[in-house]
């Protein structure tokens, strides 16, 4: 074997090595692509998505202020005006992030394409300054979404979601709307706050550093478990929208034993009865 022979293969390990260490390239996005959109780290690109899976604004039961606020706050950003980022917090299954979806839908039924839903998953929120990078090169108005967002011990990764928010040298763009929906109000457990009090020199300065994420949105909505007429409420306005009534079915029984067998009682209960009473009446569910 010669020495050119033995240097080959070294040389195809350097290269896959600089390949690997090489930044992901950016693909390019039509913002006009769709009205919805996912966002993909490594490599960057958004996926248009044609069909999203949403609750009509008008099917949502039992949380009318929260929707008024939001509405409001998103109509003000859509036109134009100053709003602010929102963060969407409470019980399980109580209609965040479909209340996002729905006001969305709402408003660009209005408007036609005047807004744009860009959704970031939790685990890329460190590429979140690539994607306003981006968004702020379009003259479109994005309405940027991250669902479950929350923050566990060992989790530096809301220090920067912080500086992308609010404080930063650019700060947030001004085509760039962010809300967010978390099952904790602060984005922070208890016990990771209450650790924190029990560990730090300064108490009050380290919990501060936690909560503080919290309060770079302006608009904070809360959702609670909904009673029992508001459920009710949610599985009339499902069976009447689905065409799901049946003389021989106690609508109201059945759905009163379904959140017994589940241990809960939501929106996303009462969506999950009817799938089953779609099932067995032979029907199909199409949302959108």
């Amino acid at each position: 074997m010669t020495d050119t022979d033995k240097l080959i293969p070294l040389l195809e390990r350097i290269a896959t090595s600089l390949e690997r260490m090489a930044p992901a390239v950016t693909q390019p996005s039509d913002l006009n692509a769709a009205d919805a959109f996912v966002w993909h780290s490594d490599p960057d690109f958004l996926e248009p998505i044609a069909a999203v899976n949403r609750v009509e604004l008008a099917l949502l039961k039992g949380i009318n202020r929260q929707t008024d606020l939001l509405a409001d706050n998103t109509q003000r950003f859509a036109d134009g005006f100053a709003a602010n980022n929102a963060l969407l917090w409470g019980a399980r299954g109580t209609g965040k992030s479909s209340l996002v979806k729905a006001v969305h839908a709402d408003i660009n039924e209005k408007s036609p394409g005047i807004l744009a839903l860009v959704e970031i998953h939790r685990e890329d929120i460190p590429s979140l300054p690539r994607l306003l990078s981006l968004l702020r090169k379009s003259d479109r108005r994005c309405l940027l979404f991250c669902d479950d967002l929350s923050f566990d011990s060992q989790d530096d990764t809301y220090k920067s979601l912080k500086g992308v928010l609010e404080g930063g040298i650019e700060g947030r763009p001004s085509n760039v709307l962010f809300y967010a929906t978390s099952n904790r109000r602060h984005l922070m457990a208890r016990d990771m706050i209450e650790n924190e009090r029990s560990t730090a020199i300064h108490t009050s300065e380290a919990v501060e550093e936690k909560v503080s994420l919290s309060d770079r949105f302006g608009l904070w909505l809360g959702f609670h478990n909904c009673d029992q007429n508001t459920y009710f409420a949610i599985i009339e306005g499902y069976a009447e929208r689905f065409g799901l009534n049946d003389p021989a079915i106690d609508l109201r029984a059945e759905a009163l034993e379904w959140t017994v067998t589940r241990g809960s009682r939501s929106g996303r209960v009462a969506w999950q009865y009817i799938q089953d009473l779609a099932g067995r009446l032979g029907k199909n569910l199409e949302l959108g």
